[in-house]
């Protein structure tokens, strides 16, 4: 009898602890501050290859590659997996000037592109897209594009270089100037249908066809949302899912078994 009084006191006490502990647990927040941006600035710009037709992390059709496409640095772009919250906006880019080079190059004509983000510039790949909300990369800007290119949406003359004097023709970096666009109105894949949208593939992909920052119609962060289903992304105004949980409580209970049965047995 006095086995079973102290196994059940024991049992009450653990499980109180217990709930508690769930219950901190699922009470802290797993979402991360991404940096947040005005919608024009002033920003760095590099380029990398993308393979025609390639699905790339936001998961944007093979045909959103043949037109202007670009990667976000990844504390802009909300994700540090799969696709964020900056996937499928659309931007008008500038080139500025270099500063790598020695001297500066400043163009004499501003040229200028509006890109969709299909992609991930992820933060351990270079210095250009490690900026964080109180760092900026080594450029003194807070957000990177790295730009698709070559690509046949793009001119092969499309970054200016002065040969004779510099010795070569590739810059690598640019100052920029950003603004945020309208994807429907002033992206030239707008008028392509097959362009937009995102791959079906059932689980981690999500493209709108023209984002505009409301959660209806913006990803989630698929790295910081468990995992989310995204939304509809095939009709701009569908709506996201409310998002999943963690399941926190299931993994405790499992863990603390072997604690429950010590006490149990004491």
């Amino acid at each position: 009898m006095l086995w079973n009084i102290r196994a059940y006191n024991s049992l009450s006490t653990l499980l109180g602890n217990l709930s508690l502990f769930i219950f901190t647990l699922d009470s802290i927040p797993y979402t991360k501050a991404w940096l947040q941006y005005p919608s024009d600035g002033i920003a760095t710009m590099t380029h990398y290859t993308l393979p025609e037709n390639y699905i790339a992390s936001c998961g944007c059709t093979a045909a959103s590659t043949h037109f202007p496409t670009a990667a976000l640095s990844q504390q802009a772009y909300g994700s540090s997996t799969a696709y964020g919250p900056g996937c499928g906006r659309c931007f008008k880019l500038t080139l500025l000037n270099t500063f790598l080079s020695d001297p500066p190059f400043f163009p004499d004509v501003a040229k200028s592109i509006v890109v969709k983000i299909t992609d991930l510039c992820p933060a351990p790949g270079g210095t250009w897209c490690s900026a964080t909300a109180s760092q900026p990369n080594e450029g003194g800007s807070f957000l990177n594009f790295d730009l698709a290119w070559p690509s046949p949406a793009i001119p092969d003359d499309f970054f200016p270089s002065n040969a004779s004097f510099y010795g070569y023709t590739d810059f690598g970096v640019w100052n920029i100037s950003y603004e945020s666009v309208s994807c429907l109105q002033d992206w030239a894949g707008s008028k392509q249908r097959a362009a937009l949208g995102s791959v079906d593939d059932g689980s981690s992909a999500c493209c709108p066809a023209d984002p505009t920052g409301n959660p209806n119609n913006t990803c989630p962060s698929f790295s910081d949302n468990a995992g989310v289903v995204p939304p509809n992304t095939t009709n701009p105004s569908a709506t996201s899912p409310a998002s999943t949980t963690f399941a926190i409580p299931s993994l405790t209970c499992v863990l603390l078994i072997p604690f429950i049965l010590y006490h149990l047995l004491l």
